[in-house]
């Protein structure tokens, strides 16, 4: 987690930190993330919202969401909202892509993976 010019407290560290670890429950193949914090209006001493920002490695795809809010508690949940269903999303194409279904299905309609020999290149 990084916090942009400013340090972030403890507590807010864990409660994004045990938010993060619930994804889990909806892609169990999670590479890595990072998270990015920012105050947005830090510069002229009135900060008018907060600014969570996390991107997600997954095997073959990066997820990145960026929601702000009054306050950093609210925009982590609007992210994770956003997140649950993208990482959703991604789990059922990659499911239906692979799923017996469509591989019977495309071998009945003879649409298969063709396969060339060096010399018909």
């Amino acid at each position: 987690m990084h916090a942009v010019k400013f340090t972030a407290d403890q507590s807010l560290l864990d409660f994004i930190q045990a938010k993060l670890d619930k994804l889990d429950t909806f892609h169990d193949r999670i590479i890595s993330g990072e998270v990015f914090l920012r105050l947005e209006g830090a510069d002229s001493n009135k900060v008018k919202e907060k600014i969570v920002e996390v991107r997600l490695l997954l095997p073959g795809k990066e997820l990145f969401v960026k929601e702000h809010d009054k306050s950093f508690e609210s925009a982590t949940d609007r992210v994770m909202d956003v997140l649950k269903d993208k990482l959703v999303r991604f789990k059922q194409k990659r499911n239906d892509i692979s799923s017996p279904a469509i591989v019977e299905a495309r071998s009945q309609e003879g649409i298969e993976d063709e396969v060339f020999e060096a010399d018909e290149l």
